[in-house]
Protein backbone atom coordinates (compact mmCIF):
# COMPACT_ATOMS: atom_id res chain seq x y z
CA UNK A 1 0.00 0.00 0.00
CA UNK A 2 1.28 3.46 -1.37
CA UNK A 3 1.44 6.00 1.32
CA UNK A 4 2.88 8.74 -1.37
CA UNK A 5 0.23 8.17 -4.10
CA UNK A 6 -0.55 12.28 -5.56
CA UNK A 7 -4.15 12.53 -4.48
CA UNK A 8 -5.76 15.52 -6.16
CA UNK A 9 -7.96 16.67 -3.33
CA UNK A 10 -8.32 20.07 -4.23
CA UNK A 11 -10.09 18.96 -7.83
CA UNK A 12 -14.11 18.34 -5.94
CA UNK A 13 -12.98 20.98 -3.24
CA UNK A 14 -10.76 19.41 -0.64
CA UNK A 15 -12.81 15.88 -1.13
CA UNK A 16 -12.42 12.87 -3.09
CA UNK A 17 -14.78 9.83 -3.57
CA UNK A 18 -13.50 6.58 -1.43
CA UNK A 19 -15.47 3.56 -3.08
CA UNK A 20 -15.07 0.46 -0.42
CA UNK A 21 -14.06 -2.93 -1.85
CA UNK A 22 -14.55 -6.34 0.41
CA UNK A 23 -10.46 -7.52 0.14
CA UNK A 24 -11.91 -10.68 -0.22
CA UNK A 25 -15.19 -11.24 -2.07
CA UNK A 26 -14.11 -7.87 -4.10
CA UNK A 27 -17.92 -7.22 -3.83
CA UNK A 28 -18.37 -2.77 -3.73
CA UNK A 29 -19.65 -2.19 0.04
CA UNK A 30 -20.45 1.60 -0.11
CA UNK A 31 -19.25 4.40 -1.24
CA UNK A 32 -18.13 7.46 1.10
CA UNK A 33 -15.77 10.90 0.69
CA UNK A 34 -12.68 11.43 2.38
CA UNK A 35 -10.46 14.48 2.69
CA UNK A 36 -6.74 14.67 3.47
CA UNK A 37 -7.40 14.30 7.15
CA UNK A 38 -9.77 11.19 6.85
CA UNK A 39 -7.22 9.51 4.57
CA UNK A 40 -4.16 10.06 6.56
CA UNK A 41 -6.33 8.68 9.76
CA UNK A 42 -7.04 5.54 7.89
CA UNK A 43 -3.67 5.17 7.25
CA UNK A 44 -2.58 5.49 10.27
CA UNK A 45 -5.63 3.35 12.67
CA UNK A 46 -5.91 0.92 9.75
CA UNK A 47 -9.88 1.69 10.22
CA UNK A 48 -11.67 3.08 7.29
CA UNK A 49 -12.39 6.52 8.25
CA UNK A 50 -14.37 9.60 5.89
CA UNK A 51 -15.21 13.09 6.03
CA UNK A 52 -18.87 13.59 6.83
CA UNK A 53 -20.80 15.67 4.97
CA UNK A 54 -23.48 16.12 6.85
CA UNK A 55 -22.44 16.77 9.88
CA UNK A 56 -19.17 18.02 8.78
CA UNK A 57 -16.31 16.25 10.83
CA UNK A 58 -14.53 12.52 10.42
CA UNK A 59 -15.89 9.51 11.10
CA UNK A 60 -14.69 5.93 11.20
CA UNK A 61 -16.78 3.82 9.89
CA UNK A 62 -17.84 1.60 13.03
CA UNK A 63 -17.10 3.77 15.54
CA UNK A 64 -20.90 3.56 16.93
CA UNK A 65 -22.00 -0.14 15.73
CA UNK A 66 -18.68 -1.50 15.95
CA UNK A 67 -18.94 -2.75 12.36
CA UNK A 68 -15.32 -1.69 11.74
CA UNK A 69 -14.20 -1.60 7.82
CA UNK A 70 -10.35 -2.67 8.25
CA UNK A 71 -7.70 -1.53 5.61
CA UNK A 72 -6.19 -3.76 3.55
CA UNK A 73 -5.22 -1.13 0.53
CA UNK A 74 -5.57 1.89 -0.80
CA UNK A 75 -5.59 2.60 -4.24
CA UNK A 76 -6.20 5.96 -6.50
CA UNK A 77 -7.43 6.03 -9.69
CA UNK A 78 -5.95 7.31 -13.65
CA UNK A 79 -7.09 10.75 -12.80
CA UNK A 80 -5.57 11.26 -9.47
CA UNK A 81 -9.23 12.03 -7.83
CA UNK A 82 -11.12 9.05 -6.68
CA UNK A 83 -9.75 6.08 -4.19
CA UNK A 84 -10.57 2.58 -4.39
CA UNK A 85 -10.18 1.27 -0.59
CA UNK A 86 -10.02 -2.62 0.06
CA UNK A 87 -10.96 -3.65 3.82
CA UNK A 88 -11.87 -6.49 5.93
CA UNK A 89 -15.61 -5.83 7.30
CA UNK A 90 -16.79 -6.53 10.67
CA UNK A 91 -19.86 -6.65 9.92
CA UNK A 92 -22.63 -5.46 7.97
CA UNK A 93 -21.15 -2.38 6.28
CA UNK A 94 -24.92 -0.22 6.11
CA UNK A 95 -26.58 1.78 8.46
CA UNK A 96 -29.73 -0.49 7.73
CA UNK A 97 -28.17 -3.39 9.00
CA UNK A 98 -27.16 -5.26 5.27
CA UNK A 99 -23.95 -6.22 3.95
CA UNK A 100 -23.85 -3.46 1.39
CA UNK A 101 -25.12 0.25 0.84
CA UNK A 102 -26.87 -0.84 -2.02
CA UNK A 103 -28.73 -4.03 0.11
CA UNK A 104 -26.74 -6.85 -1.63
CA UNK A 105 -25.21 -10.31 0.34
CA UNK A 106 -21.49 -9.38 0.94
CA UNK A 107 -20.65 -13.31 -0.23
CA UNK A 108 -18.90 -15.56 -2.37
CA UNK A 109 -18.93 -18.84 -1.73
CA UNK A 110 -15.84 -19.44 -4.10
CA UNK A 111 -13.84 -17.58 -1.76
CA UNK A 112 -13.77 -20.03 0.86
CA UNK A 113 -11.29 -22.01 -0.98
CA UNK A 114 -8.65 -19.30 -0.57
CA UNK A 115 -9.37 -19.22 3.16
CA UNK A 116 -8.82 -22.83 3.22
CA UNK A 117 -5.93 -22.67 1.66
CA UNK A 118 -4.23 -19.74 3.76
CA UNK A 119 -5.45 -22.11 6.98
CA UNK A 120 -4.19 -25.37 5.62
CA UNK A 121 -0.53 -23.63 4.15
CA UNK A 122 -0.45 -21.71 8.70
CA UNK A 123 -1.20 -25.46 9.57
CA UNK A 124 2.22 -26.52 7.57
CA UNK A 125 3.97 -24.16 8.97
CA UNK A 126 2.93 -24.15 12.50
CA UNK A 127 1.90 -28.02 13.05
CA UNK A 128 -0.27 -27.75 16.07
CA UNK A 129 -0.39 -30.93 17.73
CA UNK A 130 -3.95 -32.46 17.59
CA UNK A 131 -4.91 -31.26 14.38
CA UNK A 132 -5.68 -34.32 12.02
CA UNK A 133 -4.22 -31.78 9.18
CA UNK A 134 -1.07 -31.60 11.10
CA UNK A 135 -1.03 -35.48 11.08
CA UNK A 136 -1.38 -35.60 7.54
CA UNK A 137 1.65 -33.59 6.95
CA UNK A 138 3.94 -35.78 9.55
CA UNK A 139 2.55 -38.83 7.62
CA UNK A 140 3.77 -37.60 4.30
CA UNK A 141 3.12 -37.49 0.77
CA UNK A 142 2.67 -40.99 -0.02
CA UNK A 143 0.01 -41.12 2.35
CA UNK A 144 -1.46 -38.01 1.37
CA UNK A 145 -1.99 -39.11 -1.97
CA UNK A 146 -3.23 -42.26 -0.83
CA UNK A 147 -5.86 -40.37 0.71
CA UNK A 148 -6.49 -38.25 -2.14
CA UNK A 149 -7.24 -41.88 -3.84
CA UNK A 150 -9.71 -43.18 -1.21
CA UNK A 151 -11.53 -40.16 -1.15
CA UNK A 152 -11.70 -40.48 -4.76
CA UNK A 153 -12.80 -43.48 -4.61
CA UNK A 154 -15.58 -43.33 -2.43
CA UNK A 155 -17.06 -40.30 -4.55
CA UNK A 156 -17.41 -41.89 -7.75
CA UNK A 157 -19.38 -44.80 -5.61
CA UNK A 158 -21.34 -42.08 -4.30
CA UNK A 159 -21.73 -40.43 -8.10
CA UNK A 160 -22.74 -43.55 -9.22
CA UNK A 161 -24.66 -45.05 -6.37
CA UNK A 162 -25.83 -42.85 -3.28
CA UNK A 163 -27.56 -39.45 -2.88
CA UNK A 164 -26.49 -35.82 -3.97
CA UNK A 165 -25.83 -35.07 0.03
CA UNK A 166 -23.55 -38.30 -0.17
CA UNK A 167 -21.68 -37.23 -2.87
CA UNK A 168 -21.29 -33.90 -1.60
CA UNK A 169 -19.60 -34.68 1.53
CA UNK A 170 -17.77 -37.08 -0.11
CA UNK A 171 -16.65 -34.89 -3.02
CA UNK A 172 -15.11 -32.55 0.22
CA UNK A 173 -13.33 -34.96 1.71
CA UNK A 174 -11.25 -35.44 -1.48
CA UNK A 175 -11.09 -31.73 -2.49
CA UNK A 176 -9.48 -30.98 1.51
CA UNK A 177 -7.52 -33.72 0.89
CA UNK A 178 -6.17 -32.62 -2.59
CA UNK A 179 -5.44 -29.34 -1.30
CA UNK A 180 -3.31 -30.85 1.46
CA UNK A 181 -1.35 -32.93 -1.14
CA UNK A 182 -0.99 -29.89 -2.88
CA UNK A 183 0.50 -27.63 0.05
CA UNK A 184 3.03 -30.32 0.70
CA UNK A 185 4.10 -30.57 -2.83
CA UNK A 186 5.10 -26.59 -2.63
CA UNK A 187 1.64 -25.73 -4.48
CA UNK A 188 -1.89 -24.05 -3.72
CA UNK A 189 -5.12 -24.22 -5.55
CA UNK A 190 -4.34 -21.12 -7.23
CA UNK A 191 -2.19 -23.24 -9.08
CA UNK A 192 -4.79 -25.53 -10.25
CA UNK A 193 -7.23 -22.24 -11.47
CA UNK A 194 -4.78 -20.97 -13.46
CA UNK A 195 -3.60 -23.88 -15.68
CA UNK A 196 -7.42 -24.42 -16.06
CA UNK A 197 -7.55 -20.70 -17.03
CA UNK A 198 -5.00 -21.40 -19.60
CA UNK A 199 -6.97 -24.21 -20.98
CA UNK A 200 -10.09 -21.99 -21.09
CA UNK A 201 -7.90 -20.68 -24.25
CA UNK A 202 -9.49 -22.28 -27.48
CA UNK A 203 -5.59 -22.65 -28.97
CA UNK A 204 -4.48 -24.08 -25.48
CA UNK A 205 -4.64 -27.36 -27.53
CA UNK A 206 -2.96 -25.93 -30.27
CA UNK A 207 -0.30 -24.22 -28.52
CA UNK A 208 0.59 -27.54 -26.37
CA UNK A 209 1.07 -29.90 -28.95
CA UNK A 210 3.18 -27.05 -31.09
CA UNK A 211 5.47 -27.39 -27.84
CA UNK A 212 5.61 -31.20 -27.46
CA UNK A 213 6.40 -31.13 -31.11
CA UNK A 214 9.23 -28.81 -30.26
CA UNK A 215 10.34 -31.01 -27.68
CA UNK A 216 9.48 -28.65 -24.85
CA UNK A 217 7.24 -31.34 -23.30
CA UNK A 218 7.44 -34.93 -22.58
Amino acid sequence: MSQEMKIDFEKCGGLVPAIVQDAETKNVLMLGYMNEEAYQKTLDTKKVTFWSRSRNCLWTKGETSGNFLHLVDIKVDCDNDTLLVKAHPDGPTCHTGTDTCWGEENRDTLSFLKELQDFIDKRHEEMPEGSYTTKLFKDGVKRIAQKVGEEALETVIEACAGTKEQLTYEASDMLYHLVVLLTAKGLRIEDLVEELHRRHDPNWDKQRREAKAKGQMK
